[in-house]
């Protein structure tokens, strides 16, 4: 035994030493080492790359998912409003912040735009935050209904909730009662699902019941109190949501990014079209100017501007509560206001339409909204005031054609006040006239000799063109 160890020691020396004659060990594996270095560093490379890459998302969406997206509705409920909420909330899902904020401070507004609302609260997928904000500020009607169907409901000091009874009057008692009874059942689905004071809720709709902010904290109706953004996120740190049945999200705030959601350029001037006061003014403006381009023919831009405001008020009705009665009224004045260019009298038309303008911007909103008797009244007494005036100057032109005949407007001189290329404004013998220049030229303030008549367009020259007398007529023109 201990001779074949001794041989089985021996065989391993000899391989030994056959290794070391053929390949010298240090040299030739540093060689291999360094080759291989390189290519595991290579290779290395894209794994190192994606690592940040994910490092770098993670941050990110840590980052987003401790945002919060805030969305201001202020002023009336509108479907311009819901868009701005809808799209607002899909934009907190999509990117990640961990709640939405809706700062709220609305008189109300359509129920079909407080629906959409509605509905995509209920089925949000982030937490919904309603704040009645800033002091002063309130939730009423289609507000206060919202409010409720948010996660976490907050007021501040000095503000209130409630008012939130159906606006009627379109067909009867019975079906004004349907309205309301709809609407308490609505709002009783509501506060039931958020756990909210159902009393209220069903009392603010059928008895049109309002409460202050401290008031809906003691009854339950809102989560708590904060008097501005910076305490209600402090309020809101550790706050529990339930998204869904076994699905709940505690708020982290302290230290939150907020992050404000605009209207956009495009949102905010159809937003600020859907304002009462503005749709009445264009309404009234829109007709006065229609009514001077009917009383004074010619140029065309009373009729183009009147066109142009009649369609921004038709647009903001479209976005508002208006009452059939209301329209009415505002197309029976119209209609006076016209007849006072063709109807001789002492003006009874102007004050007809007048008294018509005022009950019709007095009747034309329906619910909380309506038309600030400080706009209401002047602007109603001026576009009376104007039809009269604009009446009297068209029955006074009217009346020197018919009464002189061509004879006493042929061959007078006249001041061109408006000019749009051939087309003029022309003040002669104290009236305005629609003018052409059959051979152009014409320019503010020039002195122009009239040559003819089309209906009541005046055919005029100016003073010094070749050709016109200076005694009148149309002989020596340029026929």
């Amino acid at each position: 035994m201990r001779r074949e160890g001794y041989r089985w020691r021996e065989s391993c020396a000899r391989e030994e030493a056959s290794w070391s004659v053929k390949r010298p060990p240090f040299r030739g594996s540093a060689q291999r080492a360094g080759h291989a270095r390189p290519s595991r560093l290579i290779a290395w490379i894209p794994v190192a790359f994606a690592s940040l890459v994910l490092a770098m998302s993670g941050s990110a969406g840590a980052q987003a998912s401790s945002s919060i997206l805030v969305v201001t509705v202020d002023g009336v409920i509108t479907p311009v409003m819901a868009d701005h909420v809808r799209e607002a909330l899909d934009r907190a899902e999509t990117e990640g912040h961990q709640a939405l904020l809706v700062e709220i401070d609305t008189p109300g507004g359509l129920d079909t735009s407080m629906r959409d609302i509605i509905q995509s609260f209920l089925n949000a997928r982030v937490p919904v935050i309603v704040y009645v904000a800033p002091q002063g500020a309130r939730a009423a009607s289609a507000g206060a209904l919202i409010t409720l169907s948010s996660h976490v409901a907050a007021m501040a000091p000095g503000t209130s909730i409630g008012a939130a009874t159906p606006i009627g009057g379109q067909g009867g008692e019975d079906l004004d009662r349907k309205i309301v009874e709809d609407a308490a059942s609505y709002a009783e689905s509501i506060a039931e699902e958020r756990g909210r004071n159902v009393d209220f809720a069903i009392d603010a709709v059928r008895e049109g019941r309002s409460i202050a902010a401290n008031e809906a904290l003691e009854i339950g109706v809102i989560d708590l109190v904060a008097r501005d953004r910076d305490e209600l996120l402090r309020e809101l740190d550790g706050f529990a949501v339930e998204l869904a049945p076994g699905q709940s999200i505690t708020l982290d705030t302290t230290g939150a990014e907020v992050e404000e959601a605009d209207l956009g350029f495009a949102r905010s001037i159809l937003q600020w079209l859907a304002d009462p006061n503005i749709a009445f003014l264009f309404i009234s403006i829109g007709t006065l100017a229609v009514i001077y381009e009917l009383a004074n023919p010619g140029i065309g831009a009373g009729g183009i501007t009147g066109a142009i405001l009649l369609l921004l008020a038709f647009t903001a009705l479209s976005v508002l509560p208006v009452s059939a009665a209301g329209v009415i009224l505002l197309v029976l004045a119209a209609a006076l206001f016209i007849a006072e260019l063709f109807v001789p009298g002492i003006g009874v038309f102007a004050a007809g339409g007048t008294v018509a303008l005022i009950l019709g911007g007095l009747f034309l909103f329906r619910g909380p909204i309506g038309v600030d008797p400080a706009a209401l009244w002047p602007v109603a007494i001026l576009v009376g005031g104007g039809s009269l005036v604009l009446g009297r100057v068209a029955w006074r032109t009217r009346g020197l054609v018919s009464v002189s005949g061509t004879d006493a407007i042929v061959g007078a001189r006249g001041v061109v006040k408006q000019v749009d290329g051939r087309d003029a404004q022309v003040f002669l013998q104290g009236s305005w006239w629609g003018a052409r220049s059959r051979s152009g030229g014409l320019r503010r303030g020039q002195e122009v000799r009239v040559v003819e008549m089309d209906g009541l367009r005046l055919i005029v020259e100016p003073e010094d063109a070749p050709g016109v007398g200076t005694s009148g007529g149309s002989e020596g023109g340029d026929r």
